[in-house]
This record gives structure tokens, sequence and C-alpha cells, in this order.
């Protein structure tokens, strides 16, 4: 529900018939301006922990222990109020805040967004107060146990797949700021720039062929990689896999290449390098972003998908080896028919990078091949004889 019309006895309702952890989505402005830090550092969450949860506080003034309902809500009231400040609040306490991510559900599909978004979509305070419900047996709630629960207790239910949907019909996060046709070694592709209007950054589009309400479209979903797609650094698969995406397509003479601004998954160049570093003393990438302070992949896709539902696509096969991006992509109205593997044989500089990947972040890949010796991006005979000789 909206923080702001949050009562004691919605608080007693949530802790009673909820059973789950009642927790305040809000603003990343509003938690920086009243000091209220991260639960844990960047990059020490535990594997599939996303939700940013912040330090529990309770109000100072006007509670006792904080566990009561009335103390709660008094809590949660004065987190949304515009007046207070960081003093007015203890630490550790009974409420949980969470940041939400600026975007809302286009740039991340959770309940922390949903919340926010319903309430500034209700022309309220941008914070929701939130509790998972549990069943009786003690496990978590599904959609058959929520619409019973819901019906039960006369309740409103919907999904954030419908929240997407009407922010998407009625809102947008990114813009076109020009085309044009760009003829390549793989075929001529059109080529689209879109800008974030909530960050500025920009992105590109590669498309080919007829792609409206086509069914099955082939799309690669490609994150920049200036040291492997531009310096072809053997450190990565970047620049390969960029190629195998774009040959691909244009064998199908459809399909588009999203070429997202989002270098070393997410942390940016400088940090990336020295990355790269760590990596030089024996950390695996892993290791290296989290020591950096950073999770292990911080990319997210909902951009991604608002630039291909401009584009006009709804049903879409995703080349790529990584589940995770076959859910992000899938979460923002989108719906992924198929997957394609994108295999890339290891060369000695990467194969240890390869072996992380699979192991650590869960990619697909065929881990039979042994390594190869690196071969250059662009080969001259290749290039003048349309096609490499067997």
């Amino acid at each position: 529900m909206a923080a702001q019309r949050t009562t004691p006895a919605a608080i007693n309702f949530m802790a009673r018939h909820g059973c789950g952890l009642i927790c305040v989505p809000m603003s990343g402005r509003d938690l920086d301006r009243l000091r209220i830090e991260p639960m844990v550092p960047a990059g020490e969450e535990g594997p599939g922990r996303d939700t940013a949860f912040s330090v529990s506080v309770d109000a100072r003034r006007g509670t006792t222990t904080g566990i009561s309902a009335a103390d709660r809500a008094r809590t949660v009231r004065r987190l949304i109020s515009p007046r207070s400040r960081a003093e007015d609040f203890l630490r550790p306490g009974h409420i949980f805040p969470l940041r939400a991510r600026e975007g809302g559900v286009l740039v991340r599909a959770g309940h922390t967004e949903a919340a926010v978004d319903l309430a500034r979509l209700a022309g309220l305070e941008p914070a929701g107060t939130i509790c998972e419900i549990l069943n009786p047996d003690g496990t978590m709630a599904r959609l058959p146990q929520l619409a019973r629960f819901a019906k039960r207790h006369g309740l409103r239910l919907i999904t954030i797949k419908s929240l997407i949907e009407h922010r998407r019909a009625n809102e947008k996060l990114v813009r076109s700021l020009g085309s044009c046709r760009i003829p390549t070694r793989h075929g001529e592709f059109d080529l689209t720039v879109y800008e974030e209007s909530l960050s500025g950054r920009q992105h590109l589009a590669l498309s080919m062929g007829t792609l409206r309400d086509v069914r099955g479209v082939l799309v690669r979903v490609h994150s920049s990689c200036l040291t492997g797609d531009t310096l072809f650094s053997l450190r990565c698969d970047c620049g390969p896999q960029l190629e195998a995406g774009m040959r691909a397509i244009a064998k199908e003479k459809r399909g588009v290449l999203l070429y997202l601004s989002q270098e070393g998954r997410g942390i940016g160049l400088a940090q990336k390098v020295r990355a790269y570093a760590l990596q030089d003393g024996g950390l695996d990438t892993v290791e290296a972003n989290e020591a950096l302070g950073f999770k292990a992949d911080l990319r997210e896709y909902g951009i991604g998908a608002q630039i291909l539902a401009d584009l006009g696509l709804g049903e879409i096969r995703l080349l790529t080896n990584n589940p995770r991006k076959i859910v992000g992509i899938g979460g923002f109205g989108l719906r992924v028919v198929g997957r394609v593997p994108l295999q890339i044989r290891p060369n000695a500089h990467n194969a240890r990078y390869f072996d992380t990947k699979r192991l650590k972040l869960g990619h697909l890949l065929d881990h039979a091949h042994p390594a190869q010796e690196p071969r250059p991006h662009f080969s001259l005979t290749e290039h003048l004889d349309g096609k490499r000789k067997k």
C-alpha cells in the first residue's frame, strides 16, 4: 500500500496475515537525504539477493520499543515526511527501507519499484509499505494462493507485468535520436541511436529487415566492451560475440543487435581496467568486481526491452548463453520464445574467464572445446573472398 496511507491497523493486518518482513520501498534520493545506509556494502550480497535493503530504523520520537503497529506506522510516516532529518531515526529498528531504482519497473521489475510506481501514479508520496505473504505452512505464497488471499480479505490484485504494460503504454524512458544506413562486412544494417531520458546514456540498435508484428525475430543484446570490441582484447570473448551476432542476423536477413552502454558488466571502463589489474594478480573476473565493491554483474535490461518494443518487437529469439539475460528481457513485456546458443571457443588468454562465466555466472557454455590460438577479428582474405575458406 502507499506509505502515505499506512495506519496502525494496516501494519497490524500485514503482521497478522502477511507474516513477512514489513518494508518501505522509497527513492534513493530520500534515503541519501536521511543518511540511511545500505544494509551490506555493494558486492557483498548473497546470490539472488538483489533487493536493495537499507539499515532498519525506528522513529526516534513518539515511539516506545518500535515493534508495535502504532510505532511502526509512525516510523513509516516519518520516513516519507519531507521535514524529516537523519537525526529523527534510531538504527537498527523495526522498519526496513528499500532503495528503489530510478525509473521504476521499466528499469527493474521488482516489488520495490512496483510499490513506488503505484504510489507515484496515485499522486501520493513515491513510497510504499509492503509485506511478503506466507502460506499457513510457512512457505511463500505464489499467484494462486495470493488470488485466494485477496478474495478472502477483499483486496485488489495486480501483477508487476500489468504495471509494466501500463507504464509502457503511457510513458517512455528512451527516445530515438536518429537513424542511418550502415554497410558492414556482414551486410547492410539500419543504425538507430537511443537516449535514456533519466541518465542521458546513449545506446545503439543495429537492425535488419522487417521487424514489426513479426514473431520470433532474432535478437542479440550486447553490452559495450571497448577493450574487446574495439581494441581486440583477448581477455574476453566480447569481440567475437559481437561479430557472431551480426553474422547470425545477416544470415537470417532479419534481426536486431542492441549495443548497450554497460561497460564492464555495468561498472564502467575505469573500474574494469582496475578489475583487470586484480585479475593479473590472480583473482577471477567475479572476484575482481567484488573486491572493488561491486556485484558480479550490475547490468539491467529494462531499457533494452523498451528499445526493442519501440522497434516493434513482441516475441523474440534471444541469441545468448546467459539465462539471466533471458529473465531480464522477458520480464518487461517481451516474450522470449527461444534461446539460440552463441558458442565462442576460448583462447589461451581467456580460458579461465570462460570457466568463471560457466561456474559462477551460470552461463550455458560448451566447455568441451579446447582453448584455441587467437585469430584476428578481421581477415583480409575473408574480406576479399566474401567468406573464410574451410
